[in-house]
């Protein structure tokens, strides 16, 4: 790999919003909830078929940063949501 220059110190840079947001979608909580791997695996998929159809629908790189913050944000305000009724 190194003799052929195939990989790069940056490779897997700015990954760090889809690795959150697959985590949140699948289920974990910032709140000290228990998260699957398997939820942690359709979380990965939601945001891979995300990524790739804004891809293939031609949308900007930084709409598509702004589109997976929104899901970001949806996710960790359902998880609140359901929090908070859960304890009433």
């Amino acid at each position: 790999m190194g003799r052929l220059n195939a990989a790069s110190p940056m490779a897997g840079t700015n990954f760090e919003l889809d690795a959150i947001g697959a985590c949140y979608i699948g289920g974990a909580s910032a709140s000290g909830g228990i998260g699957t791997v398997a939820g942690a695996i359709i979380g990965g998929l939601i945001m891979g078929i995300l990524n790739n159809g804004m891809s293939i629908v031609g949308v900007s790189i930084d709409w598509q940063q702004v589109v997976k913050g929104l899901v970001l944000l949806g996710a960790v305000a359902f998880d609140v949501y359901t929090k908070r009724r859960t304890a009433q």
